[in-house]
């Protein structure tokens, strides 16, 4: 245990010393719309709108040089977009789960004119896949990229508690309109409570200026850069998802719709990272389980370091790029 404690404030302190600053500029923005916007990864070929978790920032896809899943895909014969749900405003505040799908990601899809391959990370996932079964006729194809669906299937004890935690955040949601960072920080880390401690262990050992030290360094101050949840989604999805697994048990609706996927259509491709900490692979394996035309793969990778480790172009892009281009 001494040992342990020891590694542990070494690699903390080692982060805390680490001076990274992101420096990817963005690319233009070809629409906005209150606080959000979707920025033109440029290229040629398909078009791809990605579209990130509304709880971290969306630069995840777009980490730093040699560590950019959009920018890798813009030169491989695709056309990259990423939805940037950015900071909840004041109007953001008050939406709902299908405020930001049946709204905002519907008009962003219609600003891209023609059908496109949509490409949901995480809960950016679930939220794509709504959209996909609503307007068909804007969606070609559908990718999954570690999204969750039966949010009991791997320790529904754990997923209720989380749940458990809304009512004592109602008078912080009421005052400010959201569910802050740190709190949702600290309901993540209920998910997951000795993570945070093996990474550090484990970065204290590392070589500081290998390229994988260098990425972890940029992905923790990327988790650092969180972003509140509106306070009407945060009561959905902890209160709805995790609490009473609505998903899979085929109760969530968006404007009044089920959100079914054996009713969608179109084909289908689903990475469910095999050493997913955040979201079991259980858990997605669930939502590959009920699509009807579905290709599934399971990188030995995290949650994280599946989109944008060291081994990310092998572990997803290779794939998703050949899945997406194989399409035609």
């Amino acid at each position: 245990m001494l040992r342990q404690d020891k590694a542990l404030i070494a690699g903390i302190a080692a982060y805390r010393r680490d001076g990274y600053v992101r420096e990817m500029r963005d690319p233009p923005a070809i629409w906005e719309e209150g606080e959000s916007r979707v920025l033109d990864y440029g290229g040629e070929g398909t078009k791809v709108l990605f579209v990130p978790s509304l709880i971290n920032r969306a630069y995840i896809l777009d980490l730093m040089e040699n560590a950019s899943m959009l920018r890798w895909l813009s030169g491989q014969g695709l056309h990259p977009y990423l939805l940037d749900w950015g900071w909840p405003g004041e109007v953001e505040r008050r939406f709902s789960l299908t405020d930001y799908i049946a709204g905002r990601l519907e008009r962003a899809l219609a600003a891209l004119e023609g059908p496109v391959v949509l490409a949901g990370y995480c809960m950016g996932g679930l939220l794509a896949l709504a959209a996909a079964l609503r307007v068909p006729a804007r969606v070609k194809a559908l990718a999954l990229l570690a999204t969750p669906w039966d949010f009991h299937a791997e320790d529904a004890d754990t997923a209720r508690r989380v749940a458990e935690m809304v009512p004592f955040m109602e008078a912080t949601m009421q005052f400010s309109g959201t569910l802050p960072i740190d709190a949702l920080n600290t309901m993540f880390a209920m998910v997951d409570p000795f993570g945070v401690g093996e990474k550090y262990r484990d970065f204290a050992g590392q070589d500081k200026a290998s390229a994988r030290a260098r990425r972890f360094v940029a992905m923790e101050d990327w988790l650092a850069d969180g972003v509140p949840l509106a306070a009407p989604v945060a009561r959905e999805a902890l209160s709805g998802w995790y609490g009473a697994n609505a998903t899979a048990r085929g109760q969530w609706r968006v404007a009044g719709l089920a959100v079914d996927p054996a009713r969608l259509e179109m084909p289908a491709f689903c990475a469910i990272p095999a050493r997913d900490r955040l979201v079991p692979a259980s858990s997605a394996r669930a939502l590959a389980a009920r699509l009807r035309h579905v290709t599934v793969i399971e990188p030995q990778a995290g949650h994280i370091g599946m989109v944008a480790g060291t081994h990310a172009q092998t572990s997803l892009w290779r794939p998703f790029a050949d899945w997406v281009l194989g399409l035609s």
